[in-house]
């Protein structure tokens, strides 16, 4: 799939960094460095701007390492491009450890993933096909 994609950050473009890779990581682009206090959040700018393609839209996810050794990760996770946004690709991150994390220039802050989606035409109805599980809910199944 290609995307058009404006690059006005002072790093390279995103990239997979494997083969099966889904995501590309967004990098930091940020005139001094920012930090981050415990349980604050802040918006991180990458500088990148896309035209994704209709029924496309590209899902911003948190980097597992920046969460587990650092305790920061993305507030709305995952974050929603829609195909017709034309701003720039910011990502709200958040610290959730206890001490100050820094965010320098250039520090991948996030990944990027592109995903197909459909938009749903509602069927108002009075009545829903019965299953076995019902109107089961948080817990249901309980816990072995």
């Amino acid at each position: 799939m290609k995307i058009k994609i404006i690059n006005r950050s002072k790093h390279e473009l995103p990239g997979y960094a494997t083969e099966g890779a889904a995501g590309m990581d967004l990098r930091a682009n940020i005139e001094e460095p920012i930090v981050l206090k415990s349980l604050e959040r802040t918006l991180v700018s990458t500088g990148l701007f896309l035209e994704i393609p209709l029924g496309f839209e590209a899902q911003i996810r948190p980097r597992s390492g920046l969460a587990f050794k650092n305790g920061v990760t993305v507030l709305n996770s995952p974050g929603t491009i829609d195909a017709d946004y034309r701003g720039e690709i910011k990502v709200i991150l958040v610290n959730i450890s206890n001490q100050d994390f820094i965010i320098n220039d250039g520090e991948r802050v996030a990944q990027m993933v592109i995903a197909k989606h459909e938009q749903a035409e509602w069927i108002q109805v009075e009545q829903l096909i019965d299953t076995d599980r019902g109107a089961g809910g948080f817990g249901h199944t309980g816990t072995k």
